[in-house]
């Protein structure tokens, strides 16, 4: 790229008024050749604070390698488009959903200001209610003039509308958007305003102890039809749409890993993906698991004569060795739920927690045990560690045990052996 100059230059501008006088007034010009294609521009302001503005504006946009024509730049609105058809295909079709209604409905805008139901109602069907009102949110903006104030002053907004949840949500999607668009539009994004108003603190998922675990798989192991159902999330981290939808051709025994590459939906089809990209994944089997698999095997319904889901609906148990009657489909989960793991819970006398705790049981053991943030996130199908740190792990271990370890730490200094590198 040449050397940049931008110079600004004044007239007198003349124009007649009603009354027949001349009023004059000063307007001044940014005059410089754009700088990728080298054609004279001329841009106009009234005031010479203006021109000045946009002059160091500029000079820094081009010595940054930052310039974009800004009559080429795409708004928000476009940016949106494009991060919508980025993900499709590699997240499944309910999250794409998810996907749409938050980026449309609370960054492209019009916002409809009403009731949570009246913007679910427009969002649905796209009819607005008489004399509604909207509020004009990030859509037609350009990528070139979004500023950090503007995303601020929008950000405000959406928390008075909709609420901290949805704007903070809001927010981190059209992160995600103009991260993307700094990538494949060479734009610079602005900056995240900070200080903005959070969510109220949102309590931790009640988990497990290691040792509620233990008994709970203890007596799986000893609960032959449907044990398994209820170890497996604590011996593998799947979510519960990972395992209900999980098939026996992806149980490798050989290898000893489980691949994870579909999910079971609400209705009890199968979805050929999983939630994210990085969801399909190979878990490694532990020997408990590898050991009740092996077991589950040889008593699990068939559907028909052949082995498909590992976790099937049950259908009828006869007298052995009569097979069971209409049982190998699929189990939905709120039958997953009360025909198989709340009565353990019950059983046992332990704490009840949810499927899915069950995953955040597993994660945190593993951070707990001392494997790398890296492994466990690549185990448990988050595309970032970061992901696994900041929502999934939890102490496992109360704070006598830190202070054990941190005792054995400092055991060989407190007796006066030498510090290394000393």
């Amino acid at each position: 790229m040449k050397e940049f100059n931008i110079s600004i230059t004044s007239a007198t501008r003349r124009r007649k008024l009603k009354d027949g006088t001349i009023a004059e007034y000063p307007q001044y010009y940014c005059e410089y050749r754009e700088p990728l294609t080298q054609k004279r521009r001329r841009r106009a302001f009234d005031r010479k604070k203006d021109a000045e503005a946009f002059r160091n504006g500029l000079l820094v946009k081009v010595a940054e390698n930052g310039y974009v024509d800004e009559r080429k730049a795409p708004s928000v609105g476009k940016a949106i488009d494009h991060w919508l058809e980025n993900k499709e295909g590699n997240v499944k079709a309910s999250t794409l959903t998810g996907y749409k209604v938050v980026v449309n409905g609370a960054i492209r805008g019009p916002l409809l200001i009403g009731t949570a139901q009246e913007r679910a109602d427009y969002t649905e069907s796209g009819i607005a209610p008489k004399s509604a009102r909207f509020i004009k949110l990030l859509g037609d903006v350009k990528l070139t003039d979004l500023t950090t104030a503007i995303i601020r002053v929008w950000h405000k907004t959406v928390v008075e509308q909709c609420g901290n949840y949805t704007a903070n949500r809001a927010k981190s999607h059209l992160r995600s958007i103009l991260a993307l668009a700094e990538e494949d539009f060479s734009i610079r994004a602005p900056s995240m305003p900070t200080g903005l108003m959070r969510q109220r603190h949102k309590p931790k998922k009640a988990i497990l102890t290691p040792e509620d675990i233990a008994k709970l798989i203890a007596a799986a192991k000893n609960d032959p039809d449907h044990g398994i159902y209820y170890a497996f999330p604590f011996l593998a981290g799947t979510r519960p749409s990972e395992q209900l939808g999980l098939l026996w051709s992806e149980v490798d025994f050989d290898k000893g890993v489980i691949r994870i590459r579909r999910i079971q939906e609400r209705d009890g089809s199968l979805t050929e993906m999983t939630k994210t990209e990085a969801g399909t994944r190979d878990i490694p089997m532990g020997a408990t698991l590898r050991a009740m698999l092996l077991e589950w095997r040889i008593r699990c319904p068939r559907k028909g004569k052949e082995l498909h889901r590992v976790f099937p609906g049950p259908g009828r148990l006869q007298e052995w060795p009569k097979s069971r009657i209409g049982g190998g489909g699929p189990l939905l989960y709120q039958n997953f739920r009360k025909r198989y793991w709340a009565p353990v819970f019950k059983s046992l006398r332990l704490p009840y927690v949810t499927p899915h705790s069950a995953r955040h049981s597993f994660i945190s053991t593993l951070q707990a045990q001392g494997i790398e943030v890296g492994l466990v996130a690549q185990i448990a199908g988050h595309a970032n560690p970061t992901v696994t740190l900041g929502h999934y792990t939890q102490a496992v271990r109360g704070g006598s045990a830190a202070m054990e370890a941190l005792e054995v730490a400092y055991a060989p200094h407190a007796s006066g052996a030498p510090c290394a590198g000393l």
